[in-house]
């Protein structure tokens, strides 16, 4: 594996593996489904499946789960959230230090589906993009999934009123060089595939379909406030907060909930919609490995 050192916004923001663990949300079941129907794996016994950046197996635990029993690779290559992963010992699940730039632990063509769960925009570049090509199957599937709540949503997405709308444009105001999945940029790699350089003899070869498949699947959950401010606290530009600034971004979330309506255990309502897109192969000559 070449040498590679996670970014200093990952390192850090992750750091409290266990807290994202138990505050980050599972997937809907519906957009699991849609979303494993369009990578072509639903219904097919024991597929090779990678999940790309597996984080603490949020997303493998429910590949782990399925009637299917893939044959699942999970890579992960923070340290901290690759130990959860590890503690839950799930079954057909073998677990792997890695990361997307470097898959030569994985063999040209030998798997069926890709799947990055709410991390594709860490590594959305075009080094990335031919390794994952590479261990396709020659029609293989790439696929991308991630949970947008509200206060984390896109500002073109059009999110109720509320606490969730207040804190999205407390969210919006942390602007940095980190990728985000908010900012769409990520989706650029998939243009830069098909541009071409006469000067320099490059020429355009694209190695996935376009456009990509996109969808949605809207949700609802009912959690206390200091269940969705520890939920907040997981966000990686949140979780480094300290001191007045911290201070000053809770302050802010608790204001903004104390009007909106409880039910009777006194929880609040928190919206947002699962994303997926998908892209598919496009066989050619077998891709070399990077590694």
């Amino acid at each position: 594996m070449r040498d590679f050192k996670l970014k200093a916004a990952v390192q850090s923001g992750f750091a409290s593996a266990a807290a994202y663990d138990t505050h980050r949300p599972s997937y809907p079941i519906e957009a699991v489904d849609q979303f494993l129907q369009k990578l072509e794996v639903s219904g097919v016994k024991r597929a090779k499946v990678v999940d790309l950046a597996a984080g603490t197996g949020k997303f493998t635990e429910i590949l782990a789960s399925r009637p299917e029993q893939y044959d699942i690779l999970a890579i992960e290559p923070h340290d901290d959230m690759r130990g959860e992963l590890e503690r839950k010992n799930l079954t057909a699940v073998k677990v792997v230090k890695g990361h997307a730039e470097d898959l030569s632990s994985v063999p040209d063509g030998s798997v069926a589906a890709v799947v990055a769960a709410q991390a594709f925009h860490w590594f959305a570049n075009m080094q990335a993009l031919t390794e994952i090509a590479r261990v396709l199957q020659p029609t293989g599937v790439f696929g991308g999934i991630w949970n947008m709540d509200d206060y984390n949503a896109p500002l073109d997405w059009d999110i109720q009123p509320g606490w969730g709308a207040t804190m999205r444009d407390v969210v919006h105001t942390f602007q940095d060089d980190t990728p985000r999945f908010r900012e769409g940029k990520w989706k650029q790699v998939f243009d830069e595939q098909n541009r071409s350089n006469p000067l320099s003899l490059q020429f355009a070869n694209p190695i996935f379909g376009l456009p990509i498949g996109e969808d949605t699947v809207e949700y609802e959950q009912r959690l206390s406030p200091d269940a969705i401010w520890s939920r907040l606290r997981t966000l990686s530009q949140f979780a480094i907060l300290e001191g007045q600034e911290l201070e000053r971004v809770k302050k802010v979330f608790f204001d903004a909930v104390k009007t909106e309506q409880t039910d009777a255990q006194g929880r609040i309502a928190l919206r947002g919609r699962t994303y997926f897109f998908w892209t598919t192969r496009i066989p050619d000559e077998p891709l070399k490995s990077g590694g």
